[in-house]
């Protein structure tokens, strides 16, 4: 589960005393799970799966996905584009520039690959 953990906190682009912060934490706790010399509690485990939007069986075994499908939301998927993803986030900003017509074209394409 540790690396898990961490995983999850560069995910979001993190350190651990922000990560800390956003479980009302010590950064020292989190040290302490990364490194693996502690494990989280029960209600600290699902609290990082509620803030987080993560999926506790990812988080407790590594089975899945680390996003759980029901409750993925669109800021943190946001967030995690401007992290992480630089081209998708080049052509979010691309789109935002087009005109209403040349939108128009873009989605008639786009729906075959959504749909």
């Amino acid at each position: 589960m540790k690396e898990r953990i961490k995983e999850l906190r560069k995910t979001f682009g993190l350190t651990q005393q922000k990560f800390a912060d956003r479980l009302g934490l010590k950064r020292q706790t989190i040290a302490a799970y990364e490194i693996g010399n502690i494990e989280p509690s029960e209600s600290t485990l699902l609290l990082i799966c509620k803030e987080f939007n993560v999926n506790e069986d990812w988080l407790r075994t590594g089975d899945g996905e680390m996003k759980s499908k029901a409750t993925i939301i669109f800021g943190d998927i946001c967030a995690d584009i401007g992290v992480n993803d630089p081209k998708a986030k080049e052509a979010i900003m691309k789109y935002y520039e087009l005109s209403d017509a040349d939108k128009q074209l873009w989605w008639a394409w786009m729906e075959r690959f959504i749909r």
